[in-house]
């Protein structure tokens, strides 16, 4: 749902949702700040045991950050902010420690969720948006099919697609590597 026709950047972004009096979730997309109601208690489920994955694959933060529900954009794009369920930064990129603020590149794994009150399209424009922004995996995560979009560029700059189904894993490629989440432990 769109809120105001006004352009935003991250800061007057900032400004906005500090303001704000209410507990709802905000994204910016080109501009515009987009309300976003709060997930259902499944949606939370399975971001909280993707992020718990996360955290026991590396649990000293040596190779990231993991995160749930924060805020990313890329420097060369100031007015998009986008926050995944579920994120991993690596700290080389931007430093060991979690910023207060918006971080300000996209992570390096994001996951997305799908709930009722969003479409597989706007999930796989948010995928495209992250991609072309430094992001270098998302996994969209369909809990009706118990399935998985793993997305990527590949060399030429286009976005590969692949299925993972429930009898799949999940793999960290270059972002973690050696990490592997089985969809049925998730969907469990």
């Amino acid at each position: 749902m769109l809120v105001q026709q006004r352009l935003y950047d991250v800061d007057s972004f900032w400004q906005f949702v500090c303001e704000a009096d209410d507990d709802t979730r905000y994204e910016l997309i080109d501009g515009e700040i987009i309300a976003m109601p709060p997930p259902g208690e499944q949606h939370g489920y399975l971001a909280g045991m993707i992020f718990h994955f996360l955290l026991l694959f590396d649990p000293e933060r040596k190779l990231g950050i993991p995160a749930v529900e924060s805020g990313y954009y890329s420097v060369d794009d100031r007015h998009t902010v986008l926050a995944p369920d579920v994120a991993f930064r690596r700290t080389d990129r931007a430093g060991a420690r979690p910023h207060k603020r918006w971080a300000p590149v996209m992570p390096d794994l994001a996951v997305e969720i799908k709930s009722p009150s969003n479409t597989l399209a706007e999930l796989q424009r948010k995928a495209a948006i992250y991609l072309r922004h430094g992001t270098q995996l998302v996994w969209i995560v369909l809990p009706g099919s118990k399935s998985v979009e793993v997305c990527r560029l590949d060399a030429s700059a286009e976005i590969l697609t692949d299925a993972i189904e429930l009898d799949g894993s999940l793999s960290g490629e270059q972002v973690l590597p050696g990490f592997e989440l089985p969809l049925a432990k998730l969907f469990a």
